[in-house]
């Protein structure tokens, strides 16, 4: 007797996803929230290593960069076998380890969302000096996206920036001067009479500003929030969505990890990404 036989079609594959980042030890941001973040928003993750640290809610306790050939190879690795839809570029300690990564990234066509990790939350330095020109020059005209938070805005605009106006036309004018759309991350704005709002503004060049805001969590369980938005909006960006609406579910995304965040450590904790129901 015959048995019949039924098929499944195949799931469509998942975004091959490249997170360029340093490893955080106690694993609440940089590549390990990368993989958790991409893995949750039904990505393929794949990593290439600029910097191991020591850090933990506290802060960061000790940082010791990887060889920028190294760097470079693993991106290689990756791309040259795997090949990759989307990446995101988190921490990058110096110079030569921009440069590498720089060099390994020509020619290559998938969105790049790049956040120029120069402050952690604690408030401790993440980069050298001289490295700050050369993310500038060499990797801001790559990519599709930058998403600095309210310091590092400043610090690439120099300038302070005391209100969401002053937030607005910095974005504006770091994204006519690079090229690529800027999300300006306000969570360190605190505006007298909106205390209890946060407001990120995207702004795209030749197009108009976007506001997103939500209500302040009351929480210092905000570790690695910027390392899981930037990761979320480029597995999103991965699986075909146009800038605007990945920027929109990368951060509800962000928002119910912090408010699922576990409550570990004693200073900033990690996020809950796991707890994060996949849509």
């Amino acid at each position: 007797m015959a048995l019949a036989m039924t098929t499944r079609s195949s799931p469509a594959p998942a975004p091959r996803i490249l997170s360029i980042a340093g490893s955080d030890s106690s694993g609440g941001a940089g590549i390990q929230a990368d993989i958790k973040t991409i893995t949750m928003l039904g990505g393929y993750a794949m990593t290439a290593v600029t910097a191991i640290t020591a850090q933990n809610t506290l802060g960061v306790q000790g940082i010791a960069p990887i060889a920028p050939e190294m760097v470079a190879q693993q991106i290689a690795s990756c791309i040259e076998d795997i090949g990759v839809d989307a990446i995101k570029i988190g921490m990058l300690h110096d110079a030569a380890v921009i440069e590498a990564v720089a060099g390994a990234l020509e020619g290559v066509a998938a969105p790049i969302v790049l956040d120029p990790v120069m402050i952690a939350t604690s408030g401790a330095a993440l980069i050298a000096p001289d490295a700050v020109a050369a993310m500038r020059e060499l990797l801001f005209p790559k990519a599709a996206l930058l998403t600095p938070n309210l310091p590092e805005l400043a610090a690439l605009i120099g300038r302070p920036l005391a209100s969401t106006q002053e937030m607005i036309d910095a974005a504006e004018e770091l994204s006519e001067a690079t090229g690529a759309a800027v999300l300006a991350k306000g969570g360190h704005m605190v505006s007298e009479g909106d205390e209890d709002r946060i407001t990120d503004v995207l702004f795209v060049p030749a197009e108009r500003a976007v506001a997103f805001g939500h209500a302040r969590i009351d929480t210092v369980h905000t570790h690695g929030t910027g390392c899981t938005l930037s990761s979320a909006i480029a597995t999103l960006l991965g699986h075909g969505q146009p800038l605007e609406h990945a920027v929109r579910l990368g951060r509800q995304f962000v928002i119910r990890a912090i408010e699922n965040a576990p409550g570990y450590g004693g200073g900033h904790g990690p996020l809950g990404h796991q707890a994060v129901r996949r849509a």
